[in-house]
């Protein structure tokens, strides 16, 4: 199996990816869950909340490694002072059952079609070097993400001017200005826009310092005053400010531990977690990124192996191999053995709403339907708990392992003198495994001091909240609940919590380039045929991303800040 036919069914074969959904071809889907009802409430003041009720909070406490971004909880509104209490209901963002989507974000069905025609006639042409001639001309007339943008976006607190194409700015003292003080309405409106994200950014810079430097009463001011310039309904810098105020907050009271435990302490809302983590699954391209750059460097490396055993540290629903699973059953020569150990940590089947065993469900189905060996062997444990006898590996197996989006969450020698972070890389270097993959958010929180860490936390969900704008508006309950659910706890974590209790501990791919060089691995580049597939896939979404190859590595951006990186190592 070659790398075109791999990237036929990640493009085509599951309805997968570079598809905005519709409801007509969700519903077609074969691979898709049952339909889920999306319930959501008017949003509180404050945009954390959640229900005290733990019986089990010391128990979950002292459970190993119990470091998961996939929990929830359910909610209730608090007030955003109540520290003790400001929670969140929220999730991993590597989650991506299919869920019917919101026509919000559906885009023409007929256009989808022809973009993924378009994009299949390349792949599929006999030489793959031509893929990468390709230019991005070709796919400008079915940009879903780029329609998006252009959704009329008016807000509320801005008066309506009676001049079509002039904007007539209203002073504070209640007057008007001259005919000669007219601007026209994109320059006002991006001067307006500016001013407004030099404002939050400053007061929460403010506040930051202050905290660091035990200045409480300062800080207990600059939070009133901050208060009024963030909201959930706001511009991205708004919307996030008021997650990151809420994480200042908890610091100072000392709760962000309790917060974080708190979240693990109830069955979260399955359902409905899962719907929230579809839908940004749908509207960015992040995890399609990841999951193409993986699957594209394992389908390369063991694409003469008759017997391949693929260990996923967070098989999560298992859905990153529907495609790839495809393409090795359409081998020209017969489809391989395929196993997959598939590890998530037992909390994680909250937010599945089973256990691993709906993973290997949806896989034995997949076996049937495309007569393809294949065997599935689950590991309910954490990450750091897994040895070698536990993956049970066969004399002729050709192993691959892939970490996605997890890895962060082990803790290294900053937290445990142990280093269990660089003691799983080196257990996993003794499988001898022909390919592993690693892909990572590109941000630095690991050990940087609170202050820097804080100013890297604003700059880089600054970029994802602006990347959900392009296809959510403002007004939307969807953005909303996919901002609380989906993202908020993550940089709760990471501004609130500190030692083993701070799971969110990011690195850049420099440093992590060096952990498993350390452990005895050497970079297996990313190939250029899978960098111009993945060019296909962001022309279905916004010109601002951007893609960097680097060192034989991947790095996707949103405008000029690197946001996933992805590599691969042997």
């Amino acid at each position: 199996m070659d790398l075109h036919q791999l990237f036929k069914y990640r493009l085509t074969g599951a309805n997968v990816f570079c598809e905005i959904p519709t409801e007509n071809n969700l519903a077609n889907s074969s691979w898709q869950t049952s339909p889920l009802k999306l319930e959501f409430s008017n949003s509180p003041y404050t945009p954390l909340s959640t229900q005290l009720e733990c019986d089990n909070l010391s128990a979950l406490s002292n459970t190993p490694d119990n470091q998961s971004s996939t929990e929830t909880i359910s909610a209730q509104p608090i007030s955003p002072l109540e520290a003790d209490s400001s929670y969140i209901k929220a999730g991993s963002i590597r989650e991506n059952i299919q869920v019917r989507p919101d026509p919000l974000y559906a885009t023409s069905r007929h256009n989808m079609q022809q973009t993924l025609r378009d994009i299949e006639n390349v792949l599929m042409a006999p030489d793959a070097d031509d893929a990468t001639t390709s230019t991005k001309h070709e796919f400008e007339d079915t940009k879903p993400a780029q329609l998006m943008r252009q959704r009329s976006r008016t807000w509320s607190h801005e008066s309506r001017q009676p001049l079509p194409g002039v904007v007539r700015p209203h002073f504070a003292s209640g007057g008007y200005p001259t005919a000669s003080y007219e601007f026209r309405p994109e320059k006002r409106q991006r001067e307006l826009r500016d001013d407004r994200q030099h404002i939050v950014k400053g007061l929460l810079t403010k506040c930051a310092e202050a905290l660091s430097e035990d200045r409480t009463e300062e800080f207990l001011k600059l939070v009133q005053e901050a208060r009024g310039t963030v909201s959930i309904n706001g511009e991205p810098i708004q919307r996030l400010g008021a997650y990151l105020l809420e994480g200042l907050v908890a610091r100072h009271g000392n709760s962000g531990t309790n917060i974080y435990r708190a979240l693990k302490c109830r069955e979260p809302e399955s359902k409905e977690l899962l719907s929230y983590m579809k839908i940004l699954y749908n509207i960015c391209p992040y995890f399609k990124f990841g999951y193409m750059a993986a699957n594209g460097a394992i389908a390369e490396a063991l694409r003469s192996e008759d017997n391949i055993h693929i260990i996923d540290f967070q098989i999560a629903q298992g859905t990153q191999w529907i495609t790839l699973i495809q393409a090795l059953a359409a081998r020209p020569g017969g489809p391989p053995h395929v196993r997959i150990t598939g590890i998530d940590d037992p909390v994680s089947e909250y937010a599945r709403g089973e256990g691993l065993e709906i993973v290997g469900n949806m896989l034995t189905s997949m076996s049937k339907e495309f007569n393809i060996p294949l065997e599935f062997t689950p590991l309910s444990v954490y990450a750091t708990q897994v040895t070698e006898e536990m993956l049970k590996i066969r004399p002729g197996e050709a192993v691959a392992v892939n970490f996605t989006l997890q890895l962060h969450h082990t803790p290294d020698e900053s937290v445990d003198v142990n280093n269990p972070r660089d003691g799983l890389l080196r257990m996993v270097k003794g499988l001898s495994p022909k390919v592993t993959t690693l892909v990572e958010q590109e941000s630095h929180t690991n050990t940087t001091p609170f202050l820097m860490r804080f100013l890297e936390t604003m700059d880089y969900y600054s970029a994802m909240f602006e990347s959900i704008d392009a296809n959510l508006p403002r007004d939307s309950k969807e953005r909303i609940s996919v901002e609380q659910h989906c993202l908020a706890k993550d940089i709760v974590n990471i501004i609130a919590c500190e030692g083993k209790d701070r799971v969110e501990r990011h690195e850049l791919l420099g440093k992590w380039k060096s952990r498993l060089s350390m452990a005895g691995f050497k970079p297996y580049p990313l190939s250029s045929y899978v960098n111009s597939v993945i060019k296909k896939l962001l022309a279905c979404y916004s010109d601002k991303y951007t893609l960097e190859e680097k060192d034989g590595a991947m790095l996707l951006g949103w405008n000029t800040r690197k946001l996933i990186s992805a590599s691969a190592w042997h």
